[in-house]
């Protein structure tokens, strides 16, 4: 690791404080080890600025001295995307303190928050107001705005309110040239020329520092109906979609596919997880449906759909949540569905996305090759069918130990996302490439798609201090 210079300890303090600049081993651990331990990195500090003028003054440090600078938010991505570099030549920047929710507009229907804001916490403002922020992750408790906004982050309502990219009108970015780029426009029309908040969202902290956005609120739902459903197969599963989403008037909220090994995995390992249905299934749904008017009619339109599917053949067994306590069991299980496969073992992962139509034809070619390739691997696909996004996990075989299993990872992952681009796919659905997949694009993205990220990259980051080596 890099020593900090006198001068530039002196620098930072001055700028941040105390408290501000962290160097001691211990007090830096946290943030040098993405969540699922695949990466540590080092690094020579870790500073944590308060406000935009204070990252401005860091990054203008930086860029003068040529120290690449990691931004860091909640630190719970899957793809080392907020991990330094193993050689300690890098700062992270820790956007936590930058936290405050600086104005929820009920009138116009937005929050403007900053990077740091926990997401569970815009959340309850939204909800304080009387109006919904829609996106909605496991992690929601501990992740960052600015991190979702830099990953473009997906979960369980893509499906009616779209990822990241669409709740997002406007952002205060830091430059990697130190400015301060204010465009926190709470405008749902603006036809001024280039939509540059768009080259920050997804991007990684690759091309600037996102600090600040202004977010769009939706009516909070005063409906809802959920039911987990038994389904033979996925093909019959994606009728039930389209079946549900005309019976509801499009008011599908959330429609996950999940296997019977992901549901026995939670159920051993998960405390609090109960099997909804007495007969085991191959595959199950947990659908939901929002409305924000009352009388809505959602729960009656739920159980014709699923009157009609059970009698078509597209289901075998149902239960609809009786009560908000039952809706909770439920989502639940749904979560527990991850816990349960890291208490299982190792495990090689795949956040991939093809179109909704192709879902079940990927599925069964890619499960097939899967064994074929590995007759003991353990295939546990489960995600988000309503907008094609799939976690196709792989569970090493019992019998075999982790990293002999891991030591195929790279094979296996070949031939799955080999099958994913065949069917019009992506690699990264929602986790975005980090350190893990950054590689790997280069296989799959054409040269014109390539060259033209790296002219974005280097037109806008000259001296490649932003979050180096990922991405691009």
């Amino acid at each position: 690791m890099v020593a900090l210079a006198p001068e530039l300890q002196r620098n930072f303090a001055e700028i941040l404080g105390p408290d501000g600049v962290l160097q001691d081993a211990a007090a830096t651990a946290p943030y040098l080890t993405d969540w699922r331990k695949l990466y540590r990195g080092a690094a020579i500090a870790v500073l944590r600025p308060r406000n935009a003028a204070e990252v401005s003054k860091i990054v203008r440090l930086c860029a003068e001295h040529s120290i690449g600078i990691v931004p860091q938010g909640g630190n719970t991505g899957l793809v080392g995307g907020a991990t330094p570099s193993a050689a300690g030549t890098e700062i992270v920047l820790s956007l936590a303190r930058m936290n405050r929710i600086r104005a929820v507009d009920a009138e116009n229907f937005t929050a403007t928050v900053e990077a740091g804001a926990i997401l569970q916490h815009v959340q309850e403002a939204a909800a304080a107001a009387d109006r919904l922020f829609p996106l909605s992750l496991g992690a929601e408790g501990q992740c960052q705005i600015g991190g979702n906004i830099s990953t473009n982050a997906g979960g369980i309502a893509v499906l009616r309110y779209g990822n990241m990219r669409e709740l997002v009108l406007g952002l205060e970015v830091v430059l990697p040239s130190g400015e301060i780029w204010n465009g926190l426009r709470a405008l749902r029309k603006d036809n001024t020329g280039y939509d540059l908040k768009q080259l920050f969202i997804g991007a990684e902290g690759t091309l600037g520092i996102v600090t600040a956005a202004v977010l769009k609120l939706f009516p909070k739902p005063v409906e809802k109906a959920t039911a987990f459903v038994a389904t033979p197969d996925p093909a019959r599963a994606l009728e039930l979609l389209a079946a549900c989403r005309a019976a509801s008037g499009d008011n599908v909220t959330s429609f996950e596919l999940l296997p019977r090994l992901a549901i026995d995995l939670a159920l051993k390992h998960v405390p609090g997880s109960v099997d909804p249905l007495r007969t085991p299934s191959p595959w199950y749904l947990l659908i939901e449906m929002t409305a924000t008017a009352p009388n809505a009619g959602l729960r009656e339109a739920l159980e014709k759909a699923l009157e009609a599917a059970l009698t078509n053949g597209l289901i075998a067994d149902a239960t609809i949540a009786e009560s908000e306590a039952a809706t909770r069991r439920l989502w639940h299980l749904r979560e527990a569905v991850v816990e349960g496969q890291r208490l299982e073992g190792a495990s090689i992962k795949h956040d991939i996305a093809v179109p909704v139509a192709t879902v079940a034809r990927f599925l069964e070619e890619a499960v097939r090759e899967m064994i074929a390739a590995m007759p003991a691997v353990r295939p546990v696909p489960f995600g988000h069918l309503g907008d094609g996004n799939i976690h196709f996990n792989l569970m090493q075989p019992v019998g075999i130990s982790g990293e002999a299993f891991l030591e195929r990872g790279r094979a296996l992952t070949t031939l799955v996302h080999d099958r994913v681009m065949a069917l019009g796919g992506s690699i990264s659905a929602e986790h975005g490439l980090g350190q893990l997949r950054r590689g790997e694009i280069a296989r799959y993205k054409s040269a014109t798609e390539l060259a033209l990220m790296r002219s974005l990259k280097a037109a806008l980051d000259p001296r490649g201090i932003m979050n180096p080596g990922k991405v691009v």
